[in-house]
């Protein structure tokens, strides 16, 4: 270890802007004085976990300068009295596993990683009313361990990496799931935010008295804050209350299997009126049988050559693997009648268009339809973390995540603008499609070689025009990672921009919290 004794100036990596050596070591001690020299990292080897990323970031554009982990809020509270007194920027992370969009990593180089695992409180989970409040550093595992110990009629709502991963970060990064409940904001209820000058915000009914509604009833009394904490950079979430969806009496999961990339549009537009008229009511994932090749397997398995992957490899690959080249998993939920009932819906919406229906009694142990099966009753998995190895051990991933409305032609017209832009790089179309009620969110996964300095390149360089040239047509991103955060930002409009700065200046005037976040300096 490298840690400095307390007091004495460390080894450091990286300084924050506009800090010197000293006036670092100085801030450095205070934080020790509060959370424990233990719980504050500024050497090299303490620092490398936060580093760590599968993002291209070919110029290393978001180094930590440390990090500091506290247990409690009123240790938060202390951490922003020393970032203002310092002008030290503060970069909050719950669990960081955001894999894919720069885990710990922050916007800009030189901020200090504001670590919650710590904060790992299951605060209350209420049986009658479905509800829990949480703290950042709660994981899903840990979630599903108490629903089980305490043996409760409830089901979580997880992302696709659920045990590593937490609801209090996925929430406020708009993050989705695959239940009933899986717009993961629309199902949370009230939040405790430590705000730029340290004061403590309770938003909805939790400035209450008696804040018995807190974690039932969204709304509170004027002004709506909670959607200023998510995606933003204006206070720190330390509680965070949420929704719970009972235990069905029956559920059946289902896989449509689709034999051509051009089948998007059919598929989509058979899905949109059951989603709307909540036929089917969970969000539902359309994977391409590249994308779900790359979570058991390398590319290297069934491809060497130049260029993306060819079609017609994946298709042959994908038959042997008991998937189509579209696979769409939902599920049905109620009692077996309302199943029954919806199932024929269902079959004769898809079967009319040549899609497969299948469930369980065909699709048998097939993995990956276990593993969408898992998702969809909120289960947990991370055979997902795979897909990070398709092109070689050196692990790297980006999503790329614009929005469209639920219509076939435009998924379509998204399908060929991504292959193209793809193309020139020679990446492959590795992707998938979330279809909300009404929205599209297509999931495309860049997957490269992190250690391949020519691969390395070429996806920075490929992000950047998947941005631009989506953004072009009206097909901005809903989530992205730190290394485009300014780029997808601008694809909103300087009026946007320049609203969301107004508000940065009145509510963090020493610009302490995550600068740079979602684009806001």
């Amino acid at each position: 270890m490298t840690q400095s004794v307390w007091g004495q100036a460390p080894e450091i990596t990286v300084l924050p802007p506009g800090m010197d050596r000293n006036g670092f070591t100085r801030a450095l001690n205070e934080l020790r004085a509060i959370v424990g020299a233990d719980f504050v990292y500024a050497a090299p080897d303490t620092v490398l976990p936060y580093k760590k990323r599968f993002i291209p970031d070919v110029e290393d554009r978001h180094r930590p300068s440390g990090a500091v982990a506290p247990q409690s809020v009123e240790e938060v509270q202390r951490i922003v009295a020393v970032a203002n007194r310092y002008r030290l920027p503060l970069w909050p992370v719950s669990t960081g596993k955001n894999m894919g969009y720069g885990q710990t990593c922050p916007a800009t180089t030189g901020q200090m990683i504001l670590d919650l695992k710590r904060m790992n409180r299951i605060i209350d989970i209420d049986p009658e009313l479905c509800t829990a409040l949480v703290e950042p550093g709660v994981t899903y595992q840990q979630m599903a361990d108490y629903i089980a110990e305490h043996d409760l009629p409830l089901w979580l709502d997880v992302p696709t990496v659920g045990p590593i991963v937490g609801p209090v970060g996925n929430t406020l990064d708009r993050g989705v799931g695959y239940t009933p409940y899986g717009e993961h904001f629309m199902v949370q209820c009230g939040m405790e935010v430590v705000l730029p000058d340290g004061q403590l915000l309770k938003t909805g009914m939790g400035s209450t008295r008696n804040p018995s509604a807190w974690q039932a009833f969204k709304w509170g009394y004027g002004p709506y804050l909670d959607g200023l904490f998510t995606q933003s950079n204006y206070g720190i979430v330390t509680k965070l209350g949420m929704w719970l969806m009972p235990a069905p009496p029956a559920y059946k999961p289902f896989v449509v299997r689709h034999p051509d990339v051009g089948d998007v549009e059919a598929i989509i537009d058979a899905m949109r009126p059951m989603r709307i008229n909540n036929i089917i009511p969970n969000v539902v994932l359309m994977m391409s049988a590249a994308y779900q090749l790359a979570m058991f397997n390398r590319r290297s398995d069934f491809f060497d050559g130049e260029g993306p992957i060819p079609d017609g490899v994946i298709a042959d690959a994908a038959e042997a693997a008991g998937l189509g080249m579209w696979n769409t998993y939902f599920a049905l939920y109620g009692t077996p009648e309302m199943i029954a009932l919806n199932e024929e819906i269902v079959r004769q919406a898809f079967e009319a268009i040549g899609g497969e229906v299948l469930t369980e009694a065909e699709m048998g142990d097939n993995p990956y339809f276990h593993h969408h099966a898992t998702l969809m009753r909120g289960g947990l998995s991370l055979e997902e973390i795979g897909i990070v190895r398709w092109r070689g051990a050196g692990g790297g991933l980006a999503w790329f995540a614009p929005v469209a409305p639920a219509r076939g032609s435009e998924s379509i017209e998204q399908v060929e603008l991504a292959k193209q832009i793809l193309g020139r790089y020679n990446m492959d179309y590795t992707s998938a499609f979330a279809i909300g009620s009404r929205e599209l969110h297509h999931i495309v996964a860049l997957l490269y070689d992190r250690s391949d300095p020519d691969q390395h390149r070429r996806a920075e360089r490929c992000y950047e025009e998947l941005v631009t040239g989506f953004g072009t047509r009206g097909w901005a991103s809903y989530r992205t990672g730190v290394q485009s955060m300014d780029l997808v930002a601008s694809q909103y409009g300087d009026v946007n921009r320049a609203f969301n700065a107004q508000l940065k200046r009145a509510i963090d005037p020493n610009g302490i919290i995550a600068p740079g976040k979602s684009g806001i300096a």
